[in-house]
């Protein structure tokens, strides 16, 4: 478990809000003799939300960058003391970190630019559009010796957690596979197609409940509207260490709006609903049994029985996730503290997603952990299947 530094403080002191593993803690923030100079790189749909976020975080001075002027004339319509600039260039000097919620494909440069600038860096989801841009990132990162933390939002939400909770407690028996449906109509994206979209959140929340990334997946993908980026995708991943699958299926072309994730056990089920207001978990003490077959020549069917039981739904303290994973990253940034989703965890999914991307329109073909890894450097020694799969590396295998 990832621990915020605590500091001793009055009942009466302004707190702040920080985020650990599994809970929230209260920070002192009225010894700050500092405010902390953020920069938020594109104001839109996400950029706009961590504006939102960060302006009603105590210290902490926005800017907010974008080089469309409409944008930077809404910003400044709803958030009149925030600094405005056109490119990151123009106050690079004058910030302590930056927050990358541009598209995709420019995450990788923007990051760079202010890492070698010596500044913290949050990137949205995906860390980079390519494994050597997000290795480039971390190697910076810590050449440079400042932060590195990717949007993995949902790890800071308290539904997953409490995923995680029943799955690591046993509570549902030996987890049989997961099932994740992300669904909706339109936000077609120009720089990547849906896999990389929606996919990565569902990488994120199975493989942290599960504890362990994907070593395995089959991928189909197709684009119904033009020939430009696949828009409706259906994914399985294979988890060696749990001996589980998960079966993700991501969407653009969807009327409803769906954000679900079903994890079935041998003792009970799991539903996630992130589209519920007030039962966001469901836990089913439901499932089947089979029985032994006799005398197999006389089996018509398998034989098997059903078992029915309660359906509970634990009471789940809402906290915008996108705020504690913001105020997360402020506390990083004041205390050293190492992100409980720094770039390293970004590399790991953005492994994931350029393996399936590699056969994006391609049905029946294969991604496995193997000798054959692309992202090694040139001259590296062949890597064993059993090693590949502890270090998450993916490659292709027809």
């Amino acid at each position: 478990m990832r621990q915020a530094v605590h500091s001793s403080s009055t009942p009466t002191e302004p707190r702040i809000t920080a985020f650990t593993s599994n809970h929230v803690v209260q920070l002192p923030d009225a010894a700050r003799s500092t405010r902390d100079r953020i920069a938020v790189v594109g104001y839109g749909y996400w950029g706009s939300k961590h504006v939102r976020v960060l302006s009603s975080t105590p210290a902490v001075d926005v800017t907010i960058v974008d080089g469309q002027a409409s944008r930077l004339a809404e910003a400044a319509a709803h958030y009149p003391s925030a600094r405005l600039a056109t490119t990151l260039d123009d106050v690079i000097d004058e910030v302590d970190a930056v927050v990358v919620a541009t598209p995709p494909g420019t995450h990788a440069p923007i990051a760079i630019r202010a890492l070698e600038a010596g500044r913290h860096v949050l990137v949205e989801k995906p860390l980079a559009t390519s494994v050597e841009d997000a290795e480039l990132l971390v190697e910076t990162a810590a050449r440079r010796g400042v932060q590195l933390m990717v949007g993995h939002t949902f790890e800071y939400n308290a539904a997953v957690w409490k995923l995680r909770e029943l799955v690591r407690s046993g509570a549902l028996g030996r987890i049989l596979y997961v099932d994740t449906a992300r669904l909706s109509l339109g936000r077609y994206q120009s720089d990547v197609n849906v896999i990389w979209d929606l996919a990565p959140h569902d990488i994120s929340i199975v493989s942290y409940v599960l504890d362990e990334m994907p070593s395995r997946a089959t991928v189909w993908a197709h684009s119904h509207i033009s020939r430009q980026q696949a828009d409706v995708a259906y994914l399985r991943f294979d988890f060696p260490r749990s001996q589980t699958r998960a079966y993700v299926h991501v969407s653009w072309l969807t009327p409803n709006k769906v954000r679900q994730v079903t994890v079935v056990g041998e003792k009970k089920m799991a539903v996630y609903d992130d589209m519920s207001d007030n039962e966001r978990i469901r836990i089913y003490d439901i499932g089947v049994d089979v029985q032994d077959i006799d005398n197999p020549t006389e089996a018509h069917a398998l034989p098997v029985t059903y078992r029915t039981g309660d359906i509970v739904s634990p009471y789940i303290p809402f906290q915008e996730p996108l705020l504690l994973q913001d105020q997360h990253f402020v506390e990083c940034i004041r205390t050293g503290a190492r992100p409980a989703t720094p770039g390293e965890r970004g590399l790991e999914v953005v492994r994931v997603l350029a393996a399936t991307d590699r056969l994006a329109d391609v049905a029946d073909e294969e991604v496995v952990a193997g000798a054959d890894v692309s992202t090694d450097p040139p001259g590296a020694p062949p890597v064993h299947a059993s090693q590949a799969v502890n270090d998450h590396r993916i490659s292709l295998s027809r």
